[in-house]
């Protein structure tokens, strides 16, 4: 697999607050890497770093081969990265079709939008019954749903995703989780997930990277961290 995001060395502050200390990592086409660890990690701060919200203090940022640290956001979402940031962030007073329709906005060809379109609403039916329905006025889970929508109308190449779980009822964790895993298989879209749920994470992940205080602590296949005693005790509570 050839790789399509490499992050090498990177140092970010919040004020005089270290909050990345020489991370790097990587995302191979079609792979999803799962960003694991507990508040303050510093999960967050990489998508931060990569989507141009935060300026790194040092290290760089490379997206198919192009450095990309210092990038404007919408350039990088016109260059195949989006983000489903925490917390939903909807626009709750517009429709379902509208807050999808927004994610489009660096988009041009009308039949391509429209047949991204058809794709959105068929990974998750639950956006077509609310087609015409204010945003404001769903459910958590549903909103989510709407936000990983938004997000796949810009056509990435890289999706970033930052706790899609959060608060959203148990049941719908897993039909979300599920989608992740159609969204990477079926569309091509690789993944870069931060998740404090780190079962479902290392389970629908191909690889993942532990953080501790703003460092990377493990890295490996998923499969083997989640067998791994050292994650068992730092990330999942004790036995599986």
């Amino acid at each position: 697999m050839s790789e399509l995001l490499k992050v090498s060395d990177v140092e970010l502050y919040y004020d005089h607050v270290y909050a990345l200390k020489g991370v790097s990592l990587n995302v191979n086409e079609g792979e999803t890497v799962a960003l694991i660890g507990a508040n303050g990690a510093g999960k967050s701060s990489i998508l931060r770093a990569i989507t141009g919200l935060k300026i790194v203090r040092s290290g760089e940022i490379h997206f198919r081969g192009h450095r990309i640290d210092g990038t404007r956001p919408d350039e990088l979402v016109r260059m195949g990265i989006a983000m489903v940031p925490e917390g939903r962030r909807v626009f709750s007073y517009m429709t379902v079709r509208d807050n999808l329709m927004m994610g489009a906005f660096t988009r041009t060809d009308k039949s391509e939008i429209a047949r991204t379109l058809d794709m959105v609403l068929g990974r998750f039916p639950r956006l077509k019954e609310r087609y015409s329905q204010t945003a404001g006025t769903m459910s958590g889970g549903e909103q989510q749903m709407l936000v990983i929508g938004r997000a796949l109308m810009a056509k990435p190449k890289l999706l970033l995703l930052d706790e899609p779980s959060l608060g959203v009822a148990p049941k719908l964790v897993q039909d979300i989780a599920r989608s992740i895993v159609a969204i990477n298989r079926d569309e091509k879209v690789s993944v870069l997930l931060v998740e404090q749920n780190s079962r479902m994470a290392l389970r629908i992940s191909q690889r993942a990277y532990a953080l501790t205080t703003g460092k990377i602590a493990l890295a490996g296949h998923s499969a083997e961290l989640l067998g791994d005693d050292r994650v068992k005790k730092l990330y999942l509570g004790g036995e599986i």
